[in-house]
């Protein structure tokens, strides 16, 4: 079995990236550029920087119903993947700063690719936050037949035989968490990457792979199927869906918890009025009755941070992933 190899990464790159990014977005100045109509005065483009069916996706698609109803234009989502999520953002950052084209997606764009990807197409100052809009946990999950009931099972078995664990792709949520797991729990891992969350739990349901730590909304039908045995959460409460699942830290496994933030940014020169405009828009989509209901029942938790708060946010995130890399020498593969 062909192990993650561990390299060394620059975490002086991570942080400062991290901290460019929160000095470039705390010191943004408004363009001067006046707007031609009131905005929005023509359809809006989300550009998801994940596949269609992840749980990005569908949160793009959910607030993109409500925007389109307040705004009265159309807000159409479109799927830029690749690169774990480079492609989408190096688009957004080359498309004009007039509030039409949002990126959609989570946070590892900004606090992962950073400290793993050699040459990145964007610049830490080509973006500000709309809002960091909601969090989840990811949950460790393990096809039945390994016949693991517990953390307790799957370490073992990571001890002396070694895992196979999917991911969404190369510096995905459940990449970093495999291998702070492997770190945290001293098992061996063997890294299989998959275009996106949603095949990456297929090949868990399917038995290519022995388990995953994946975006918990993706994994919670199938654990309710009884499809999928589930052994934690790595968020910090235990899942509202799946209340009977120990957190990792209840476990004594700390060090793996962390949660996914799902993140709408724009390109930095984006006049301060139109963000403040789409700030609310996305403000009150979220809040909507309708789309709390969804959210809960993807154990999605509301955060709304906007501006300096989410700046800090992303920045501390960009700063513990970055040591965690280089302990790690987790890499693209």
């Amino acid at each position: 079995m062909n192990f993650v190899r561990r390299t060394s990464t620059s975490f002086s790159i991570a942080l400062s990236w991290g901290l460019a990014m929160a000095l470039s977005m705390a010191t943004f100045m408004p363009s001067a550029q006046a707007q031609t109509a009131p905005y929005p005065s023509k359809a809006i483009r989300f550009v998801n920087n994940f596949p269609p069916g992840g749980p990005s996706d569908f949160l793009a698609r959910t607030v993109g119903e409500a925007i389109t109803t307040a705004f009265k234009q159309a807000v159409v989502t479109e799927n830029k993947a690749g690169a774990g999520g480079n492609i989408g953002a190096d688009l957004v950052a080359k498309s004009p700063a007039d509030g039409y084209t949002v990126l959609f997606g989570i946070d590892t764009a900004f606090t992962v690719n950073p400290s793993i990807y050699k040459g990145m197409p964007f610049k830490p100052s080509d973006f500000k936050p709309i809002m960091v809009m909601v969090s989840s946990g990811l949950l460790v999950g393990a096809n039945p037949g390994t016949g693991f009931k517990s953390m307790k099972d799957l370490i073992a078995q990571g001890k002396t035989k070694g895992l196979n664990f999917s991911s969404g792709g190369s510096g995905s949520p459940g990449h970093l968490a495999a291998e702070i797991f492997m770190d945290a729990a001293g098992i061996q891992i063997q890294h299989v990457p998959y275009k996106g969350n949603t095949p990456a739990v297929l090949a868990v349901l399917s038995g290519e792979v022995d388990a995953g730590v994946l975006a918990t909304p993706g994994m919670l039908p199938h654990v309710k199927a009884g499809k999928i045995t589930p052994l934690a959460v790595t968020s910090r409460q235990r899942s509202r869906s799946a209340p009977e699942v120990p957190t990792v830290s209840e476990l004594g496994l700390k060090d793996l918890e962390l949660e996914v933030l799902y993140v709408a940014m724009v390109p930095a020169a984006t006049p301060e009025p139109v963000v403040q405009v789409l700030q609310k828009a996305f403000t009150e989509a979220l809040k909507r009755p309708d789309t709390q209901a969804q959210l809960a029942s993807m154990d999605l938790f509301y955060e709304g941070l906007t501006g300096a708060d989410a700046s800090k946010r992303l920045s501390d995130l960009a700063q513990r992933y970055a040591r965690t890399i280089q302990s790690t020498g987790m890499k693209v593969e």
